[in-house]
């Protein structure tokens, strides 16, 4: 395959990824009536074999076993683990309670937020332009203290777990699907823990209401492992720069649903909000792609 090529099929794998990823809140809003910590269990029950699947198919057993049989590994990977629950926690939360924006906002931030954690855990250096987007995102951030502190408060919950999560990830040597399959091997007992209370109590699982309830919430495992498997595949094939602009379809689209589909309000505060952070991200790619350019 050639290099065009190789671009070609990333590229797309990538804005497959990223849609999958930002039409989730639809998905989600058609489960509102699992409560959010039994529909995070299931999720983790059913993504777990999916994921299973996929690691046997690609041959990536050995990479698995090698996984578990490091502690120090195994140990990052338990890390990541809460962090990535208690990310689809807060997210589902979100979207069951009205707040897909505040979702839409976390996830614009969290770039800038792994910025400043390369510069504070990794050394990293920002040059000055690099500064400017994260003084602007900050105002931006600060501005919702104004008067809508849910919205902050949702938002930055979403981008630090995320930023975290991402951060200890990148200090384990483990594949994007084996990764989510060790982090949910990990929650699974909890998980099914969380299920079985479901069951008894007085609502019963939700898992027997039928209809439409049902059948996605078996298809939990699909809608989550399938896009991380895309993204492995982009991840493999495209400059980290690309990836670093494709990344802002997902929020984009949440945010288009939210306004659109929902009809979240967006007022002054909120408004003022996103051009800040929008001004930040276009500040901050402008650069990525200027150095990207002179590095060619």
């Amino acid at each position: 395959m050639t290099s065009a090529e190789t671009f070609r099929r990333g590229l797309v794998a990538a804005i497959c990824a990223y849609i999958c990823w930002g039409l989730l809140p639809l998905y989600f809003k058609a489960l509102h009536v699992v409560p959010p910590l039994e529909l995070v269990g299931w999720r983790v029950v059913f993504t777990l074999p999916v994921c299973m699947a996929i690691v046997m198919v690609r041959g990536q057993l050995s990479e698995l076993r090698a996984a578990f049989a490091n502690p120090r590994v195994l140990g990052l990977m338990a890390l990541s683990a809460l962090l990535i629950a208690t990310n689809w926690l807060i997210y589902v939360i979100a979207i069951n309670t009205g707040h897909v924006l505040a979702t839409s906002l976390g996830y614009y931030i969290n770039p800038l937020i792994n910025v400043v954690l390369g510069t504070v855990f990794l050394g990293e250096r920002l040059s000055r332009v690099q500064w400017g987007a994260v003084v602007l995102a900050g105002v931006g951030i600060a501005l919702l203290l104004a008067g809508a502190v849910d919205t902050l408060a949702i938002a930055l919950t979403l981008a630090v777990s995320f930023a975290f999560y991402g951060f200890v990830r990148k200090q384990a040597p483990v594949g994007a699907v084996p990764g989510l399959t060790i982090e949910t091997t990990v929650l699974f007992i909890p998980a099914i823990a969380v299920v079985a209370m479901a069951a008894g109590s007085a609502n019963g699982s939700s898992i027997t209401l039928g209809s439409w309830t049902t059948p996605l919430i078996v298809a939990s495992g699909i809608a989550t492992a399938v896009p991380l498997l895309l993204f492995a595949v982009a991840a493999r094939s495209l400059p980290l720069s690309t990836l670093g602009f494709v990344q802002f379809i997902a929020p984009t689209i949440s945010f288009m649903l939210g306004l659109i589909v929902f009809g979240e309000e967006l007022d002054a505060t909120r408004l003022a909000s996103f051009a800040l952070i929008w001004a930040a991200i276009a500040l901050y790619s402008w650069d990525m792609a200027k150095r990207a350019h002179a590095a060619r």
